[in-house]
């Protein structure tokens, strides 16, 4: 199985008609990701068109998902737009809205943490993320589906989950598990920004629920306590491996990283802190990243 998304999710692109939108809803049409809408402010009836697809671009989400039956986004749109961008797919009964953009202002995000809460509906994941891969059956896992930006061709279908707040460690996990013949069931990418939609502990629970999820990497970095509240409850409800890597652990404290979340303040975030929360939990530590998929399958 897999968590969040399948190979059948109906994705419509908001900004599809960017330069940073086309080329990645290009990207996932060529995975085989049904990317079945676009929307664009004032763009709407015209059509984009790739590989023999075209992809009807509408005015509004609400449109888009009443003419195509989109359950999911991906949000490319810049930074000053880009929470009303997240609360309009939210408004359109959308199942899941993916963040891509980076650069949102914090106080924009937490206006839309306050509108989105007690909506039970709409999952946001981001912003600032890479977004997630369900991989598909055929050749190179095409066939599933990709939302982001993450590069399709890396991922293998199987069983390992992988949860991370870094998209470029996010890729460097699932190489390794597709290096060694191990798949993954889903690859999700929740963001380093400092308010987010997704946590750690929100995707460790559903691969735990997952029955065909048979393990877990989790990347998390400094900054925060996201990491220390998924080993809390990794500890006392998990029933599946999980290893563990902590970016972060040389970076200066008080320093912001590249990360907007990334910071250690007031002597909570540390790496140090997180890495004690990991082991109490009995998480395998990867000491390196080049030790994430190792770490893992040993404990298997």
């Amino acid at each position: 199985m897999s968590i969040l998304v399948t190979p059948h999710t109906k994705v419509l692109i908001q900004g599809i008609t960017g330069s940073f939108g086309a080329k990645h809803a290009q990207l996932s049409i060529d995975y085989g990701t049904q990317v079945v809408a676009g929307v664009t402010p004032g763009k709407g009836g015209q059509f984009f068109e790739h590989g023999g697809k075209k992809v009807p671009i509408f005015d509004t989400v609400a449109d888009a998902v009443k003419q195509s039956g989109a359950t999911a986004s991906a949000v490319f749109v810049p930074p000053p737009f880009a929470a009303d961008a997240i609360l309009e797919g939210a408004d359109a009964g959308l199942e899941l809205v993916v963040a891509i953009t980076e650069g949102i202002p914090v106080r924009d995000m937490v206006r839309v943490k306050r509108a989105m809460q007690g909506n039970t509906k709409t999952r946001l994941i981001g912003p600032n993320c890479p977004g997630l891969v369900t991989p598909g059956e055929g050749k190179d896992s095409h066939g599933g589906c990709r939302i982001g930006i993450a590069p399709g061709y890396i991922h293998k279908k199987g069983n390992i989950g992988v949860v991370s707040r870094s998209g470029t460690l996010t890729y460097e996990a699932v190489w390794q598990l597709t290096s060694r013949g191990v798949g993954q069931s889903t690859c999700v990418g929740i963001g380093g920004d400092p308010v987010n939609g997704t946590s750690h502990l929100d995707v460790i629970k559903l691969f735990n629920a997952d029955p065909e999820t048979t393990g877990i990497i989790m990347i998390g970095e400094i900054g925060g306590s996201a990491e220390e509240e998924a080993a809390e409850w990794i500890k006392a409800n998990c029933k599946k491996p999980v290893a563990g890597f902590i970016a972060g652990a040389t970076a200066p404290p008080g320093r912001r990283m590249g990360h907007a979340g990334a910071i250690v303040s007031g002597g909570k975030g540390t790496a140090e802190a997180k890495i004690a929360a990991f082991k109490a939990a009995g998480i395998g530590i990867a000491v390196t990243p080049s030790e994430m998929a190792d770490t893992l399958l040993k404990m298997m």
